[in-house]
């Protein structure tokens, strides 16, 4: 009977006790790092660490199938049958991918497929290519992406936005995990609240998407994927110095508690340095205390079905403006200062109700107390996100049907909340509809896709938004994408142009403003060539977006004031991008693009005829490129990475003594890598060429634009002697940061 115990006690223990799994991914002989490696059917996986080696524990005994997979490699997958409590598995071999048009993209269909199959072209961009020219957030990265530019717009308190293809920041919705996150208010200084540790990759639809996604999807969307709790690492750490006084801190950590996985990341920024290297008694750049806190859950569900949650919560203190500024001055008239506090809450929610359908939620809270000079700025904001998603395969029909509901709650002190009679109410929107999209697989070589959306705002009333897209890919190095689409945004007047909170100037609506409308074409065509010695990956786009009601601030009728009216005429944006990726076995690594474009509004001129007139902040050309050569014994990577932009069209005044445009430069980085076991170091110059705006803030001496004083009257009137010109306190002027070169040191600590 004990034997019989014995040996029931042993099977038991046996089946228990989970598996410990150990590996080693090479490519070409040499070790590969950032791998994925993926249990079939049991949520364990790991990455490779940078001798390629990866462990997973507790693994069920049982018949194993194992998935690697990486950025630039072939996927893999190993069936094996585990005989013992420590495998040891064989060394995998995995072979280069032709560029990156396997990766899995969501953003495009609402849907999984790979980049290649995907009929609406997305561009991917990872934190590989990130960590070339690392910065401390998403914001700043974004300026590596050929046809996407973070543009400053004030340079006291570097308000930011980004613009796509030319188009303001406004034209562009911001997305985490596909929710509409970054929105309205929060688009001003969130994004340089998401710090590129909580970042998986980033999915770029460029044009169009409001079948989709609704509101605010009119010139482009770009969709900030987190990581995954499953595949994140144990614990990584990320610290990181500027010569400048700079620093910045990421700490990640993945744990399990049960079945589920959770990760947990905390970012810290701080930059208080009072510099002025021009001169002009203001700050160069905004004075920073910033954290952020994150975590995400994957909840274990039978049939590893989809329930993942997440938060975030930002607290943020800027402030810029004169140098001897400091909080006793906030809001007063003697010293000038831009002070900006921050609070604000994130929540996202995944939920799959069964095989075919799936429910999104979303909600966010932001809360901003600030003083531009004078003039106090308070703002809250709610937005609540739910939507409901069906998704059904019908021979070669992929069918996508979803309910959205979105709700925002907006109120500040400014003239964009007041109503008639002086009394001031919150703006509250009501966006439910409806979308259907059918995805449709012809042929081995032809895909089509269609789509419709209904949306009933409650202050515009219906709106239906169409698209048309078909795919044709004669083989799988080929492929040519046209597609064509209509996107709407409702008007949130604080995002129309941060100008009008400065102090600077009043704010006047003229008329009750409409939603903007857009219409967009795009042709896309990319070819992978595959060499002996690596592959060449080319992407090129062609595309026209024609733009109606669209809201435009008139600085020049009066200097005192931003007029806000919708544009009785028509705006366009149209050119050529063109992008190359290419890898070689060598270790060298190159990535470029370039975009040319024409992007300007047509509106009566004074003889009341039709006049262009250009588009600020976009240069006719603009390019990108990264550059690296690795060095795989020696564990060392170097890495040459900048931006040109060519002449664009800046806010200047009548009799300015600024030139109307920029001039053409470039903001050159450099940066070295040494890898160990675990830890990486890395350091580097950025802006090498050490490049500064002239002439950023205009009157800067006097930014209270005080009467009676040196340069207006006693009625605010320009002095004839001192002030001729009638200029007065203006921060737009804004094209580059203001910096020069500095050094940059980090080091990054990895347990897989």
């Amino acid at each position: 009977m004990k034997i019989i115990l014995l040996i029931l006690f042993c099977t038991f223990s046996f089946f228990c006790e989970a598996q410990k799994l150990k590996g080693r991914v090479v490519c070409e002989g040499a070790p590969v790092a950032g791998i994925s490696v993926l249990v079939e059917g049991q949520k364990k996986g790991a990455i490779t660490n940078a001798q390629g080696e990866f462990d997973i524990e507790g693994v069920a005994p049982q018949t194993i199938t194992l998935h690697y997979s990486g950025i630039g490699y072939q996927h893999k997958k190993l069936v094996f049958q585990a005989d013992s409590l420590h495998t040891v598995l064989p060394e995998v071999e995995l072979e280069r991918m032709m560029g990156n048009m396997q990766e899995v993209v969501v953003t495009g269909t609402l849907k999984a497929v790979s980049k290649m199959d995907s009929p609406i072209p997305v561009e991917v961009y990872t934190p590989v290519l990130f960590k070339k020219n690392p910065s401390p957030n998403i914001f700043e990265s974004l300026q590596m992406v050929n046809g996407v530019q973070p543009q400053l717009n004030c340079n006291v308190c570097n308000t930011g936005d980004i613009h796509i293809n030319g188009m303001e920041g406004p034209y562009t919705m911001i997305l985490i995990d596909g929710m509409p996150i970054v929105s309205s208010l929060s688009t001003v200084y969130g994004l340089s609240g998401i710090p590129n540790s909580m970042v998986k990759r980033v999915e770029i639809v460029k044009g169009p998407a409001s079948t989709l996604y609704g509101s605010e999807a009119v010139g482009g969307l770009i969709n900030i994927i987190t990581k995954d709790p499953l595949t994140a690492d144990k614990l990584k750490v990320d610290l990181s110095a500027t010569s400048v006084g700079e620093y910045n801190a990421d700490v990640n950590a993945k744990f399990n508690v049960q079945k589920s996985s959770s990760i947990i990341g905390v970012n810290y920024f701080n930059y208080w340095q009072r510099r002025d290297i021009n001169n002009d008694n203001f700050t160069d750049v905004t004075l920073q205390n910033r954290v952020s806190l994150f975590n995400k859950w994957n909840f274990h569900r039978k049939e590893n079905r989809l329930f993942t949650l997440a938060g975030r919560y930002i607290y943020e203190n800027r402030w810029g403006g004169e140098l001897q500024w400091n909080r006793s001055f906030r809001g007063s008239d003697s010293i000038y200062g831009e002070s900006i506090y921050t609070n604000r809450y994130e929540l996202i929610g995944n939920y799959q109700f069964s095989k075919n359908l799936y429910a999104d939620v979303s909600y966010n809270y932001h809360l901003q107390d600030s003083y531009y000079g004078t003039t106090p700025y308070k703002a809250l904001q709610h937005v609540a996100f739910a939507q409901l998603r069906y998704l059904k395969s019908i021979n070669k029909h992929n069918i996508l049907v979803g309910l959205p509901l979105r709700y925002t709650w907006y109120d500040d002190n400014s003239i964009a909340t007041q109503k008639r009679g002086g009394v001031n109410m919150p703006a509250i929107t009501y966006l439910p509809g409806l979308f259907v999209q059918d995805d449709w697989k012809v042929n081995e070589k032809l895909t089509l896709l269609a789509g419709l959306r209904y949306d009933h705002n409650n202050n515009h009333g219906s709106i239906f938004t169409p698209r048309l897209a078909f795919k044709y890919a004669p083989n799988r190095h080929n492929s040519l994408r046209m597609s064509a689409g209509n996107g709407y945004r409702v008007v949130n007047l604080f995002t129309e142009d941060h100008a009008a909170l400065t102090g600077a100037r009043d704010v006047v609506i003229t008329s009750e403003l409409k939603p903007e409308q857009s219409w967009n074409t795009n042709i896309n065509y990319t070819s992978h060539i595959n060499l002996n010695n690596g592959f060449i990956a080319v992407d090129a786009s062609a595309f026209y977006t024609y733009f109606t009601n669209k809201i435009v601030g008139d600085f020049f009728t009066d200097r005192n004031k931003i007029i806000y009216d919708n544009l009785y005429g028509y705006a366009i944006s149209k050119g050529l991008t063109l992008n190359i990726d290419a890898g070689f076995k060598q270790g060298l690594k190159v990535n470029a693009g370039v975009t040319y474009m024409d992007v300007y509004q047509v509106e009566e001129g004074q003889n009341g005829l039709p006049e262009k007139v250009p588009q600020l902040f976009a240069p006719k050309f603009s390019g990108t490129y990264a550059v690296s050569y690795t060095f795989p014994k020696a564990g060392i990577a170097i890495d040459w990475t900048g931006r040109v932009n060519g002449p664009m069209y800046l806010p200047v005044f009548p009799n300015d003594f600024r030139p109307a445009q920029s001039p053409l430069y470039c903001i050159m980085n450099l940066q070295l890598t040494k890898n160990f076991k675990q830890f990486e170091w890395y350091g580097g110059v950025k802006n090498l060429l050490d490049f500064v705006p002239s002439n950023p803030i205009l009157h800067s001496d006097d930014p209270f634009n005080k009467p009676g004083g040196k340069y207006f009257d006693a009625n605010g009137d320009s002095r004839p002697d001192t002030n001729p010109n009638g200029y007065t306190f203006d921060p737009t002027y804004n094209y580059a940061p203001i910096q020069g070169a500095k050094v940059f040191v980090g080091v990054r600590w990895i347990l897989k």
